[in-house]
């Protein structure tokens, strides 16, 4: 079933919940992945993880780091590497303006969700800044506050 935020032809592989917990999004970046055979096989199987991985502008081409898709047990011997950095297919605007916020102080580009659109593998980056302790509280706050008043509307109705 896809989210709210989705096209009916796009499927979830994974997300990255932490980092809406850890950063303040300020921008999101649609980018293509260049992945082999069994990374995308993988990827449809569902078994990817975004913890702790994030994306890095390196001579012009952005890649993405640390980010787990585990190997696929049918590729036998053509295997991949489960936490290789992968190149990042953006446009050259895309790319400029994202080196241009990384050089801002504070941010950061993190992936948010890797999904399927058209049966294309994409990966949705978020421009970022790091949250403080406080700001988090704030934030569960927030939420606790617009889920009772959630909850209250139901009930009256």
């Amino acid at each position: 079933m896809p989210a709210a935020d989705q096209a009916p032809g796009d499927r979830l592989v994974t997300e990255n919940r932490k980092a809406r917990h850890d950063y303040e999004i300020l921008e999101t970046f649609e980018a293509g992945m260049v992945l082999s055979g069994s990374e995308v096989k993988s990827l449809r199987a569902g078994r990817a993880n975004l913890k702790d991985s994030y994306a890095r502008i390196e001579r012009g081409e952005a890649f993405l780091w640390n980010a787990h898709i585990s190997p696929y047990a049918a590729a036998s011997h053509m295997g991949h590497e489960p936490e290789r950095a992968r190149k990042l297919l953006l446009h050259r605007a895309e790319i400029d303006k994202l080196t241009g916020r990384v050089q801002e102080r504070g941010l950061t580009v993190i992936p948010l969700k890797i999904y399927f659109k058209n049966g294309r593998a994409k990966v949705l980056l978020g421009v970022g800044r790091g949250k403080k302790a406080y700001d988090k509280r704030e934030s569960i706050k927030q939420r606790e506050m617009q889920r009772e008043a959630d909850r209250a509307i139901r009930v009256r109705r």
